[in-house]
C-alpha cells in the first residue's frame, strides 16, 4: 500500500524536471492575457501541437480567459507564477453536457498540469450569467426556480475521464460553479501541493476521485463549500482502490474527508494520515456505504480537527428498498483528536451548510449499520473529542427507554445529524460487530443530560482504556442488546454501579 508503483516515481521524476521537454507558449498561438478575450481555441492549438511530440503548453504570467480544453496525452500543461487561466462567465461558451470543465480529458495517458498559476472558474460571474439565461428562456433546466441549476448547467475545473498516469502539483484551483475536480475511473495520479479555495457555488466538492486505483494526494489545502476530499462509487463492478492521503488540511461546508455518498461498487484499501480539519460543518470523517458497496480495509491516522460538527461518522445504509444493503468491514481509525461546538462551525463563510430540519443538541460520533446487516470489525484507538455540551432536553429530547424508537431511516441521505437527537452526547452505536474503543477520551464542557456512550444491538464489543472525566449525568456507558462484552480500565468520576447502565440481561454476567 504504502510503496509508489513505478509509473508514479517515473511521474515524479518527470515533475522535478528530468529530462527535456518542447516547450510551447500559448501566446505564440495568439492567446492574449487581457482578462476579456476567450483564448480557447488559441490555447486548444497549442495543446494539439504539444500532443504530436510531447512536452509543455506554457502559460506565462497574465489573465487568459478561456472556454472548455480538451488535454491530451502527453502533454503537460504549465502555469507560471502570475499566471490566471480564467474560466469564461459565458455559459453558452461550454456544452450541455453533464460534467462539463474547462479542462477536459477522455482516455489520455500521461498528463501533467503543473506549475505555481491559477486556475479560476468564475463561478460567481458564470452563474449569474447562466441565471440570467434561464429567466430569458434561452436555456431549460427542471429545478432552478425550486432549488438551484442543476449540475448539468454548471462547470467543473478539471473533469477526467478513464486516464491513465496523471500528475497534478503545484496550481491553485479557484471557484468552480459545481465540482473543483472529478476524476473517473482514472488510475496511476499522483497529486501534491495543490491549493483550491472553491466556496462560489453549491456542490463545491474540493476533489473528487470516482471509481480510481492508485492514488497519491499529499501535501495540499481545501477551503470548500461542500465535500473536502471525496471518493465516490458509481459502478456496482468499480471501486476506489489503494488511494492514499497524508498531510492535508481542509475547512469545509461539508465534510473534510468522505467516502460516500454515492457507493455503488467499493471503497478499498484506502490510507489517510495526518489530516487537519477546521470550521467544517459535517463530519472530520464521514464512511458511508449505502448504495450496495463494499467498504473494508480503511486505515486513518492522526487526525487534528476543531471547530468540527462531528469527529467520526461510520454509515452502513441502504438508498435503493430492495437492494443489497452492501459491507462495511475493518476499519481502522486512530490518533483523533476534536473539537466539536454547540453552535454552525461554519458560521459566516459564504455557502454555509443547511439549517436541520430536525432540532436537537450537539451530535455524537456515531457507527451505525442496519438491522442483520452489521457494521463490522472497526477499531477506534488513541480518540479523544471534547464537547461543547450544553445540551437541553426543551431543544430535543432522547431518553433511554426509548432507545428501540430511534430511527433507522435506512433510506435517508447519510450524514451525522440523519437520525435527529441521539441517546449519547459521545458515541452512539447501533447494528454493529467486532467494535473496539482503546484509549478512547470524550468528555464535555457544559452539562448534558445525555450519557456519553450507548451500544444498542453491538456483538463483540471491547472498550478499553475507556476515559470519561466528566459526568453532568449518571448513567455515563448504557449496554443493550450488547454480546460478548470485554471492559477494561472503564474510567469515570463515578462508581462502575453508577457508570454503567444495562437495559438487557445478557451483559450482567460480564460486568
Amino acid at each position: 500500500m504504502h510503496k509508489l508503483p513505478l509509473l508514479f516515481l517515473l511521474l515524479l521524476l518527470a515533475g522535478s524536471g528530468f529530462g527535456q521537454k518542447a516547450s510551447f507558449n500559448i501566446t505564440s498561438y495568439g492567446a492574449k492575457p487581457d482578462g476579456e478575450t476567450n483564448n480557447g481555441e488559441a490555447i486548444q492549438k497549442a495543446i494539439d501541437e504539444a500532443a504530436t511530440r510531447g512536452g509543455r503548453v506554457v502559460v506565462p504570467a497574465g489573465q487568459f480567459v478561456t472556454g472548455p480544453l480538451h488535454l491530451k496525452s502527453g502533454v503537460e500543461l504549465h502555469l507560471n507564477r502570475g499566471a490566471f487561466l480564467l474560466g469564461s462567465t459565458k455559459r453558452l461558451d461550454y456544452s450541455a453536457e453533464k460534467g462539463m470543465a474547462m479542462l477536459i480529458a477522455d482516455s489520455q495517458q500521461n498528463l501533467a498540469i503543473t506549475g505555481q498559476g491559477v486556475i479560476d472558474g468564475q463561478g460567481r460571474q458564470l452563474i449569474q450569467n447562466l441565471l440570467e439565461l434561464l429567466r430569458a428562456g434561452t436555456l431549460e433546466d427542471p429545478e432552478w426556480k425550486i432549488k438551484r441549476p442543476t449540475e448539468r448547467n454548471r462547470t467543473h475545473l478539471i473533469n477526467f475521464d478513464n486516464c491513465n498516469g496523471v500528475r497534478i502539483t503545484g496550481v491553485t484551483l479557484k471557484d468552480a460553479s459545481s465540482w473543483v475536480q472529478a476524476y473517473r475511473q482514472c488510475r496511476n495520479m499522483v497529486f501534491d501541493s495543490i491549493r483550491v479555495e472553491s466556496t462560489a457555488y453549491w456542490n463545491n466538492d474540493g476533489i473528487d476521485f470516482v471509481d480510481c486505483r492508485n492514488v497519491r494526494l499529499t501535501n495540499s489545502f481545501f477551503n470548500t463549500a461542500d465535500d473536502g476530499i471525496c471518493l465516490k462509487s458509481e459502478d456496482a463492478s468499480r471501486s476506489c482502490d489503494s488511494i492514499y492521503v497524508a498531510d492535508c488540511t481542509v475547512r469545509s461546508s461539508a465534510s473534510a474527508f468522505k467516502l460516500g455518498t454515492g457507493s455503488l461498487g467499493g471503497f478499498r484499501r484506502i490510507t489517510v494520515r495526518n489530516l487537519t480539519v477546521y470550521d467544517t460543518f459535517r463530519s472530520a470523517i464521514a464512511l458511508e456505504a449505502v448504495d450496495g458497496a463494499v467498504l473494508e480495509d480503511i486505515d486513518i491516522r492522526n487526525v487534528m480537527g476543531r471547530n468540527t460538527g462531528n469527529a467520526i461518522f461510520i454509515r452502513l445504509g441502504q438508498r435503493k428498498v430492495g437492494a443489497p444493503a452492501g459491507t462495511v468491514r475493518r476499519v481502522y481509525i486512530a490518533n483523533v483528536k476534536v473539537e466539536v461546538p454547540a453552535g454552525k462551525p461554519d458560521k459566516g463563510y459564504e455557502i454555509e451548510g443547511p439549517v436541520y430540519k430536525e432540532p436537537h443538541n450537539v451530535n455524537p460520533s456515531s457507527v451505525t449499520g442496519l438491522p442483520g446487516h452489521p457494521v463490522q470489525d472497526v477499531t477506534l484507538e488513541n480518540i479523544d473529542i471534547t464537547y461543547a455540551g450544553g445540551a437541553n432536553k426543551t431543544v430535543a429530547y432522547a431518553s433511554l427507554d426509548s432507545l428501540s424508537v430511534v430511527p433507522e431511516r435506512a433510506p435517508n441521505y447519510p450524514e451525522f445529524s440523519m437520525f435527529g437527537e441521539l441517546p449519547a452526547y459521545g458515541f452512539y452505536v447501533r447494528h454493529a460487530e467486532g467494535l473496539t474503543l482503546k484509549n478512547v477520551r470524550i468528555r464535555t464542557t457544559g452539562p448534558d443530560y445525555r450519557p456519553a456512550l450507548v451500544f444498542d444491538d453491538v456483538q463483540k464489543l471491547t472498550l478499553q482504556d475507556v476515559t470519561i472525566p466528566t459526568a453532568p449525568t449518571t448513567p455515563v456507558v448504557v449496554l443493550q442488546e450488547v454480546t460478548s462484552l470485554s471492559m477494561k480500565k472503564l474510567t469515570t468520576p463515578v462508581s462502575k454501579q453508577k457508570a454503567v447502565q444495562v437495559l438487557s440481561s445478557k451483559n450482567r454476567k460480564q460486568l
